[in-house]
């Protein structure tokens, strides 16, 4: 597969991003800025964490105006993977891709720790290389993670299976210990805890590979399957 790893004006885990697809899967990646308007010959879009734009306004706010979110609106409406992380998920919430909001952490204060997180569905593009139930360890860096929708968007989420992750202990006070949601059709995830700092035991675990092997794995069935 090839990835775009976009990049906006204070993204900061691009690096990592980029790493985690490149080195540790061997797959190919290229950086795509904030400006290009095409995302063709990719097979899936990685929006990583950071302050974009300052996160001025709220975070993820002005990003969603940049070009280049039109073109990765069009590639999630034709069921390509869409993955963002952190500050990337906060934008896929303001771009409309994905329901809810992202509050300030219920403490006021910004994380930087690993957590536990429990894969609640194990039957998504993102997810099919860990167990159901699987508990996994991840670690998160953000101060506005508290992921909150109203009644009737959770009621939807949990109907349509579109909790991916949950927190085994809240870190953020987010609804129903949400740490990762999925849209409806499956090929968008946003998740709060960073994945992609989790590939090589090197830097504390490789919890976060499956999410990229399955990646892999669904994303080349499916174009296999669409073509």
């Amino acid at each position: 597969m090839k990835f775009a790893v976009i990049v906006f004006p204070g993204s900061n885990c691009d690096l990592d991003m980029y790493h985690a697809v490149k080195d540790a899967l061997g797959e190919e990646a290229d950086y795509v800025f904030h400006t290009e308007t095409s995302l063709e010959g990719y097979d899936s879009v990685l929006l990583p964490g950071g302050f974009s734009y300052g996160d001025y306004l709220r975070c993820g706010a002005i990003a969603q105006f940049s070009p280049i979110m039109e073109e990765v609106k069009r590639f999630a409406a034709e069921g390509k993977t869409v993955l963002g992380v952190c500050n990337g998920f906060q934008i896929l919430v303001e771009a409309g891709l994905l329901p809810g909001v992202l509050h300030r952490n219920t403490g006021l204060k910004f994380m930087c720790r690993t957590v536990e997180l429990k894969v609640e569905n194990n039957e998504t593009r993102f997810t099919s290389d860990y167990a159901a139930q699987e508990t996994i360890t991840i670690p998160i860096a953000h101060g506005e993670g508290n992921y909150y929708c109203d009644d009737a968007t959770y009621a939807m989420l949990q109907t349509n299976r579109q909790i991916a992750f949950t927190y085994a202990d809240n870190p953020n006070g987010s609804r129903g210990d949400i740490a990762g949601i999925t849209n409806k059709a499956g090929n968008v995830l946003g998740m709060m805890p960073h994945p992609e700092r989790a590939v090589e035991l090197l830097t504390g675990g490789t919890d976060g590979l499956k999410l990229f092997t399955s990646l892999v794995k669904q994303g080349a069935h499916h174009v296999k399957t669409t073509v």
